[in-house]
């Protein structure tokens, strides 16, 4: 390989061949960027971006076990490459015995494609997306309301090589679109979020025509208290509330009684029933329109994952079947620990089981409640009943004898997304979404409303 290589497959090799530890993973991730911006109906930038991630993750054998260091460096060109491979096996050296510690993954057929050129993205992602999301701004500003937003696709080819013997390849595209409505006196704001593959399946009209109803809604103000109501929680908002959920379902941490799955008096609540509704709650790396990788990337080790695990295969898992408990998050660590399946955290999450009506049916259904837009700044304030608090935002609305009478006033809320599960009288079809609150992090996401008889608003927000 020439000193100016910047293929990514010969830069992975290439590292593994520099390195003298006992064991080395190295990870090449090479992205692409496009967005678009706008503000007050019209664009005001765009952009496209590439770059590279080297991760190198060096294993050192000693009499008190085998230790880990993990360097990541982007920008990384071939001559690069033996300072980074060293540095990763320095801090294996200082570093003392991995509790994660297993033998590195074997024996996985090598992935069609590693040696090709990373997949690229490019604004020709949004040749049909930007033109009509011109014609939605001459429709707002005719009737009088302004967009603002952004739009983003990503594309990451990740490169694993093991001196094992894997050589796995994943190309994830990923893309978002967010879009808020305001009223030009600001009083006013509505807001709609999509996940997408490739801006194909995404139609700017329809948002706006949305986001036009939600600001009709919100001429008529109602003040309302704190209070428990009944509430239809959109897609969106229980996408971020299971994702939370997800993130906290390790199985060691339930196994010594710290999370809301540890079982009172010692082990997990694994086959428990959790919710009467016949829910189920699963991560499928297949699954259609939300494909992720189909093998362990881990750049890091923690509780949910393990540098040791990369390039194990990921498979579809239960969380929930049927409204029980079927598995905790689990490495092959932390599996051997509790006695429990191997099962890796999947980077999709859908639940479904639900009645297949849509939002708007569930809209009409109802006597009395409030209909959320969306939930925001998401925080944990007890791990052992995951009891979670935040705010609502950009339109909370009161629903009476099936109709949407008005806009009421922002709340912080409560709750437990474990106790709403066994509190929710009933799901809703199941469709895309994009978390709003997790969207940096985790975006590939299909939910149903859920109608909760009553969710826990404690206390007025002043937020719009």
């Amino acid at each position: 390989m020439s000193g100016r290589s910047s293929k990514p497959y010969e830069i992975v090799e290439r590292a593994l061949e520099l390195s003298r530890a006992d064991g080395c993973v190295v990870i090449a991730d090479e992205t692409s960027s496009a967005n678009l911006r706008w503000a007050g109906n019209a664009l005001t930038t765009n952009g496209v971006t590439r770059g590279r991630t080297l991760t190198v993750i060096a294993t050192v054998d000693g009499k008190e076990g085998t230790a880990t260091g993990v360097v990541s460096r982007s920008a990384v060109t071939a001559a690069d490459l033996e300072p980074l491979v060293r540095a990763a096996e320095e801090a294996a050296g200082k570093a003392g015995a991995a509790e994660d510690a297993q033998p590195l993954v074997d024996g996985a057929a090598h992935s069609p494609g590693f040696t090709d050129a990373p997949a690229e993205t490019s604004s020709a992602v949004f040749a049909d997306f930007a033109p009509a999301l011109g014609e939605a701004f001459a429709r707002a500003r005719g009737g009088g309301r302004e967009l603002y937003g952004f739009a983003h696709h990503e594309m990451t080819s990740s490169y694993l090589g093991t001196s094992t013997g894997l050589r796995l390849r994943h190309d994830q595209p990923n893309g978002t679109l967010e879009l808020n409505a305001k009223s030009p006196d600001r009083t006013r704001s509505a807001w709609a979020g999509r996940s997408t593959r490739d801006f194909r399946d995404v139609d700017p009209a329809a948002l706006d025509t949305e986001l036009a109803t939600r600001l009709g809604w919100a001429r008529r103000r109602i003040d309302l208290p704190a209070g428990r109501y009944e509430t239809l929680l959109p897609p969106t908002a229980v996408a971020d509330l299971l994702i939370y959920q997800l993130w906290s379902s390790g199985a060691r941490d339930a196994a010594e009684g710290r999370t809301v799955f540890s079982k009172p008096g010692g082990g997990t609540r694994l086959g428990e029933r959790l919710t009467e509704l016949p829910l189920t709650l699963r991560s499928d790396p297949h699954e259609p329109g939300l494909e992720s990788a189909p093998f362990v990337l881990a750049h890091s080790s923690g509780d949910d994952a393990s540098v040791f695990d990369n390039g194990l295969p990921v498979g579809a898992t239960e969380w929930i079947a049927g409204g029980e408990l079927k598995h905790l998050t689990t490495t092959r660590h932390s599996a051997a620990l509790t006695g429990l399946p191997l099962a890796p955290a999947g980077d999709n999450l859908i639940l479904d089981g639900g009645s297949g009506k849509s939002l708007d049916e569930m809209v009409a259904a109802t006597q009395r409640g409030l209909l959320l837009t969306c939930l925001w700044y998401i925080r944990e304030v007890d791990p052992a009943t995951l009891l979670l608090t935040g705010l609502t935002r950009d339109g909370v609305y009161l629903v009476e004898d099936g109709e949407v009478v008005g806009e009421v006033n922002n709340f912080r809320f409560n709750e437990s997304p474990v106790d709403l599960l066994k509190r929710a009288a009933e799901a809703g079809r199941t469709e895309k979404t994009l978390p709003r609150e997790w969207g940096d992090w985790f975006t590939r996401a299909a939910m149903p409303a859920l109608r909760v008889p009553d969710f826990n608003m404690s206390s007025v927000s002043q937020g719009v």
